[in-house]
Parts: structure tokens; C-alpha cells; sequence
């Protein structure tokens, strides 16, 4: 116990490795709540679910958080349905003797100093033969009515998106410029005429301003029959969501960020684990036994030694589209016969000379048992700041294979956000969120590693004390 305290409290006289420390234990701590909260085929099954699943999310939305350093309050998402009970929702369907008559009514206060980036109606409708017959109709808080479109609903689920109702827009711009006997000089967003000022400011998208207060939709029907139901819900999509944003199928990065925490450590520490110790234990084998065994396995090492692995790697994952898991087998067997194993042996060599190990072999000890027990331990020690470090080459690894569109394209992973990105032109779009943040995850992991693994050297290796 006391040269594990002592240990430590040569561990922590290092800054660098504190503070490598307190970002591994963050990491792992992130590692165990996501795997609590959001188990792995869940997380699958949501980041394979596409656009239909996260419907009610805007599309690219920005991090929630940008609105604490944002002199401009940007809209979050607000959401109405009549299928709960609800503030600012009034649904009612009357019926009479032939036909029945619907009125649903959404009411919201738009305080925000941007426009939103969609609006969309979704519809669940029972009838019989006849279809309801509505008219959507949209209030200003200046108390200006607007027919948006009158439609028929079919039966099961409908929608309609008010955004790109292009008749809509037509109509809307016309309809304003005669409003400001002044013509718009540009298509403006439907977003945009619902919610602006309708003066001269709107004949910019620079200059128009947003018309705060409270607004309203109305859905007024009819349909001939008496047995009928309707559900509606309105969605003012905002511009920006939850903790990480969105991508652009609406999917939430957090869950990509998250599960990209464990997913990255569990490849960098068991492949920079296993391949160090098979590495170590072939070394073993090789210097001990010498003869024929040491001229096969360094003969199979040199020839991995000149085959090109990140080429022969991305060849592989093209012909075999592999899951993630997979990836880490074929990443091992590529690197088991290293250059490590020459560095292994050559430290061996010189350890099977070593009197105690002489004694171990004139008292009558196996090979296995002399391996195992008297030639690793002597050199475990010396590795594991390598062991650690090489965690951060793993990881980077598997993001760029990732990014090259070669990695496993289900797992929500930080190489795969990074690769959609770039895929769907994030930068150019100004979406900065969407590469920076599995960026700085990627970076923080291997600063990490590295700077443990840098302050494990000075102590195992005392020599580097003096350079």
C-alpha cells in the first residue's frame, strides 16, 4: 500500500499530470452516466431512426447555450398539440345532425429577436367516408388575419408544411408589398412575412424586425359525417436546441457526443492495451526461445513492419463495411506483429541473462511460468506510460477513419459527427457548432493521455528526469 501512495504522490507533483487525470476521471464519468442513462441499442436505434423520428426538432440548430453570449435572443421550439392538455390550445367538435363542425386554436407569445426557422402543422384525423374540410387561417399580434391555405386531411397521420407552401409565398409577398406600396426585392422565407414588421425594414433580410406579441393559428373545419376526430399540433421551429444542437436530419448531437465518450475510450484503451501486451508476450516468447522460433516470428514481424497499415486498413474497410467493434479486432491483428515486438525483444535479451532468472531455471521453473513471471513483470512497468499514450493514437484513429467514411457509418461516434459535417458543408454554412465540438472532445482525450502518460514516463523511466 505504501508504494502505491508513494506512487501517487509522485504522480501529483506533476501539473500536467493532475490536470490529465481530471479530465480522464471527467471523460469516465461522462462514459458511466451515458451508458446509465442511454444504453447502446437505444442510442443505435435513435441515431439510426432519421428525420421522420425527430420531426419536432429544427433542422441544424445551434446549442441552447448560445444564448447566454448571444446579444440576440434566438427562438428555442415551441410546440402545440391538442392530443394534451395544454395552455394556448382550445380544440372543438361539434356535432350536428349531418355534418360536424371543427375549431381548433393555437395561441403562443413570440418574445424572441429572431425569426424561426420552420413552422409545420401535423394532423391525426378519424372519419369514416368524408374528409374534414379546413381552413388554416394565421392571427398577428396586431390582430391582422391571414388565410394560410384551405386543404382536405386524410385519414391517419397528415401534414402540412407551412414553410414550403410556395403558392403561400407567392401570395404573402405580394400581399405585403402591396401592404408597403413597395415591391420586396428578394424571396423572403415564409418565416419571415409571418412574423415581421410590415413596413420598409422588410425589404431587407438584413433589416426586417421581428414582430413580438402573442400569435394565433386557427383550424377551422367541417366534415359530413357525425363520427369524426381530429388531433392537430403546431410546431415554430426555433433556432436553437438542447445542450449540443442538431444535425441536418434534426437528430440531437448530444447523444453523439455522449456515447462518442465511451465508444472512443473502450477502442483506445483496448487496442493500445492488447496490442502492447501481445506484443510483449511474443517479444517474450522470441527472446527466450531463440533458434527457429525467434527466426519465424521476427521474419512474420518484419513483414508486417513493411506493409503500409493505414493504406491496407482503409482497403479492408472498403471491400468490408464493418461495425465498429470489428474494426477494433482487424486494427489488433494488423498490429500485433509491430515494431514493438523488436523493441520487446531486445529488452529481454538482455533480462533472460539476469541471475535471478538463472536460478529460476536451474530450480526447475517451465517456460510459461519464466515468461510470465520473471521476464514481463521486469518490463511491464517501462511500457505503460507508452501504453497510455498510444491510447490517444487509437482514438484519433478511429475518427479518421470515421471521417475518411470508412468506420462504422451507425455508430453515433465523434469521427462521424465530424464526417456529416463536413459532408453537408458545415463550415460553409457558418455551423461551426457541429465540427467544433467533437473536435475539442477529440483533442481533450488525447491531451489527456498524453500529458499522463509524459509525467508515468519521468517516473518510470527516471533517466528523462535529467533531459
Amino acid at each position: 500500500m505504501s508504494k502505491v501512495n508513494r506512487f501517487f504522490s509522485q504522480l501529483l507533483l506533476y501539473k500536467s499530470a493532475l490536470a490529465g487525470l481530471i479530465i480522464i476521471l471527467f471523460l469516465v464519468g461522462i462514459s458511466i452516466y451515458t451508458v446509465i442513462t442511454i444504453p447502446y441499442e437505444d442510442a443505435i436505434l435513435l441515431w439510426r431512426a432519421g428525420e421522420q423520428y425527430w420531426l419536432d426538432n429544427p433542422r441544424n440548430a445551434l446549442p441552447s447555450w448560445i444564448n447566454l453570449f448571444s446579444q440576440r435572443k434566438l427562438p428555442e421550439t415551441i410546440i402545440l398539440t391538442t392530443e394534451r392538455l395544454q395552455v394556448g390550445v382550445s380544440k372543438a367538435i361539434v356535432p350536428t345532425e349531418r355534418f360536424s363542425v371543427i375549431k381548433i386554436k393555437f395561441s403562443f407569445n413570440y418574445a424572441y429577436d429572431d425569426f424561426p426557422s420552420e413552422i409545420n402543422l401535423f394532423f391525426k384525423a378519424k372519419f369514416n367516408t368524408s374528409s374534414p374540410h379546413l381552413t388554416i387561417s394565421w392571427v398577428k399580434p396586431n390582430g391582422e388575419k391571414i388565410t394560410l391555405r384551405t386543404l382536405l386531411v386524410s385519414k391517419g397521420e397528415d401534414s402540412y408544411y407551412i414553410s414550403n407552401d410556395k403558392v403561400l409565398a407567392d401570395d404573402l409577398k405580394k400581399y405585403i408589398s402591396n401592404k408597403i406600396n413597395n415591391a420586396i426585392p428578394y424571396d423572403p422565407p415564409i418565416t419571415l412575412m409571418l412574423f415581421a414588421q410590415e413596413d420598409t425594414t422588410i425589404l431587407s433580410p438584413d433589416t426586417s424586425r421581428v414582430m413580438k406579441g402573442d400569435y394565433e393559428l386557427w383550424i377551422d373545419g367541417i366534415v359530413f359525417e357525425t363520427d369524426v376526430d381530429l388531433d392537430a399540433k403546431l410546431v415554430v421551429y426555433g433556432k436553437i436546441y438542447g445542450l449540443a444542437g442538431t444535425d441536418h436530419l434534426r437528430r440531437d448531437l448530444r447523444i453523439a457526443l455522449l456515447w462518442g465518450t465511451p465508444i472512443a475510450l473502450s477502442f483506445g484503451v483496448t487496442a493500445s492495451v492488447t496490442i502492447a501486451l501481445i506484443q510483449m508476450f511474443i517479444g517474450a516468447v522470441s527472446a527466450w526461445f531463440g533458434g527457429k522460433a525467434d527466426t519465424v516470428l521476427q521474419r512474420v514481424t518484419e513483414v508486417f513492419m513493411i506493409l503500409p497499415f493505414l493504406p491496407l486498413l482503409i482497403m479492408i474497410s472498403t471491400l468490408y463495411k464493418f461495425n465498429i467493434w470489428v474494426l477494433l479486432v482487424v486494427v489488433i491483428m494488423l498490429t500485433v506483429f509491430g515494431s514493438g515486438v523488436k523493441n520487446y525483444r531486445a529488452m529481454f535479451l538482455q533480462i533472460k541473462e539476469f541471475p535471478y532468472v538463472e536460478a529460476a531455471r536451474a530450480y526447475g521453473a517451465s517456460n510459461i511460468r519464466i515468461i510470465s513471471l520473471y521476464l514481463v513483470p521486469k518490463v511491464l512497468p517501462t511500457i505503460i506510460p507508452s501504453i497510455v499514450i498510444s491510447v490517444a493514437d487509437f482514438v484519433f484513429l478511429e475518427a479518421a477513419l470515421a471521417i475518411l467514411g470508412l468506420g462504422d457509418p451507425l455508430a453515433p461516434t465523434w469521427g462521424k459527427v465530424i464526417d456529416d459535417a463536413y459532408t453537408y458543408g458545415a463550415l460553409y454554412k457558418g455551423l461551426y457548432y457541429w465540427v467544433l465540438q467533437p473536435s475539442i472532445m477529440l483533442a481533450l482525450t488525447s491531451l489527456s493521455f498524453a500529458m499522463l502518460g509524459f509525467a508515468l514516463d519521468k517516473i518510470f523511466n527516471p533517466r528523462l528526469k535529467e533531459m
